[in-house]
């Protein structure tokens, strides 16, 4: 029996997937794909997805098997990317759904041409980002600024206050993903 997968994927770990997991279970619940599994990442768009738990995803996906992303971007940002996902996919037999979009990718002609645009948007867009950020930390550091964090140790850490309990889980064993889990606290912190 096939089975259902989501993947979902945030640059950092300030970001959350909550509103990604809300459009793929309704897109899932609308197709009748039942029970997707959830696949969670942290990454750039720009990593390469095989070296992602995408590309793992996709390995170990056998055919018949459907992937289902609330939009192109999550895939990657990069339109040679997108397309090879598209084809590998293709090629092992994995139906990959673009949620947003409503889109399947297969070895149609349509489905090409709507996956290069959509590569290409996401590209673009990340561009975009990357230039405006830019512009506004030049504009910050022109008005004398300072960025980044300021040198020497920090006074008073966002965690001092739970000191004892994370001494506690790291002794039980408890990974710091996990504990950052347990406080709501990003794993950087």
């Amino acid at each position: 029996m096939p089975q259902v997968f989501a993947y979902l994927r945030v640059s950092t770990d300030a970001q959350d997937v909550n509103n990604q997991r809300h459009g793929v279970v309704r897109y899932c619940t609308d197709k009748k794909l039942l029970a997707p599994i959830f696949i969670e990442d942290t990454a750039s768009g720009k990593t390469d997805w095989h070296t992602r738990p995408l590309g793992q995803l996709i390995e170990r996906a056998s055919p018949g098997d459907v992937i289902v992303v609330s939009e192109v971007s999550r895939l990657a940002r990069s339109t040679l990317q997108v397309l090879e996902i598209g084809k590998t996919c293709v090629e092992r037999g994995v139906h990959l759904h673009v949620a947003k979009n409503g889109i399947v990718f297969d070895d149609s002609m349509q489905s090409k041409i709507i996956t290069t645009v959509l590569g290409l948007v996401a590209e673009i867009e990340r561009d975009f980002i990357s230039s405006r950020t830019k512009e506004a930390l030049a504009k910050r550091k022109a008005e004398g600024m300072k960025l980044g964090r300021p040198p020497g140790p920090a006074r008073k850490l966002r965690l001092d206050p739970h000191a004892d309990k994370i001494d506690q889980y790291l002794a039980k064993g408890i990974d710091k993903r996990a504990i950052a889990k347990l406080l709501d606290v990003a794993p950087n912190t």
